[in-house]
């Protein structure tokens, strides 16, 4: 069976090189490292400066062309830094896909952090979730900007796709028992559809992954924006549940606004739902640290 991380194309670095010095001149000589490889995306850094985005599937293509046209317009609405598009670069060779090179923003990815430092970025966040979801959904279409066409919400579908991950993580060692007995407990409070039919500009994957932090621990950029999309708010509200402590949560709805039960359980469940993922694959990644976060995360999300 395959996994959804898998690779439809995927680009060495000998050729993301060749194509960004022959495309972009002024960057040559290229010193060009790999940063990264996540679900959508090969990630390069380049003179140390830039990050190079090469998509290694379709979806992400499309996802990225729609991020370049909305990305310099939100920036300024925001708290926190993102990435600004300056290199768009065309398919060549056997390479189908348009990719993307950004300034690099500076930051730390969020390993290992105490509560204390978690709960300090709750007011910052929810400042920049809600600056994100004020954004007219009217412009956004106009801008066309796609709606979710993944059914991220659709939770009589993905109940089943989260129960069989689950299955998974334990037949491989990931959870113990105290985190199978939480999530099974959660799992049998979700009978039905969430039918909430609001709608915003969301970010549409925000996990720890795609987020910097400071020296200090506070949440200072959000990257990888391949997944933005007028869907619902809940997808972004996610990251509450798998990334503050509880004292934080209060605080973070004391600035985004409060929000109805059947949002934040439909969040936690997002948020089990992407950390499931995650964590099946950083084991096929042999990603001991991302594992060790998937765990912590999932533990602050079942809290």
């Amino acid at each position: 069976m395959s996994k959804p991380w898998e690779p439809e194309h995927d680009i060495s670095i000998d050729n993301a090189t060749e194509m960004i010095e022959k495309q972009f001149p002024q960057l040559k000589p290229a010193q060009v490292t790999i940063l990264g490889e996540g679900f959508d995306n090969s990630v390069f850094l380049v003179n140390n400066q830039y990050v190079f985005r090469f998509p290694r599937r379709q979806i992400a293509a499309t996802l990225m062309e729609t991020e370049c046209r909305i990305l310099p317009l939100i920036a300024p609405m925001l708290p926190f830094s993102i990435p600004h598009p300056q290199f768009l670069g065309i398919p060549e060779n056997e390479y189908p896909w348009p990719f993307a090179g950004y300034e690099m923003l500076r930051g730390n990815t969020p390993v290992g952090l105490t509560e204390e430092q978690r709960a300090q970025s709750a007011k910052p966040l929810a400042l920049f979730l809600k600056n994100l979801h004020s954004f007219p959904t009217r412009k956004a279409k106009q801008l066309s900007i796609p709606y979710d066409q993944l059914g991220r919400l659709n939770l009589v579908k993905r109940k089943p796709m989260l129960e069989e991950n689950i299955e998974r993580a334990m037949e491989q060692g990931l959870l113990d028992s105290f985190i199978v007995e939480k999530l099974n407990s959660f799992l049998a409070t979700i009978s039905g559809p969430f039918e909430d039919e609001t709608l915003a500009l969301v970010h549409g994957d925000l996990h720890i992954k795609n987020m910097l932090v400071s020296d200090k621990g506070e949440i200072s950029a959000v990257i990888d924006w391949g997944d933005l999309h007028i869907g619902h708010p809940v997808i972004d509200l996610s990251i509450v549940y798998s990334f503050l402590p509880a004292a934080g949560r209060n605080e973070f709805f004391q600035w985004y606004g409060d929000v109805l039960p059947e949002w934040k359980k439909a969040a936690k469940f997002k948020a089990i739902y992407t950390l499931m993922m995650l964590l099946l694959y950083a084991d096929a990644q042999n990603d001991q640290v991302l594992r060790t976060e998937c765990d912590a995360a999932l533990r602050l999300a079942l809290t």
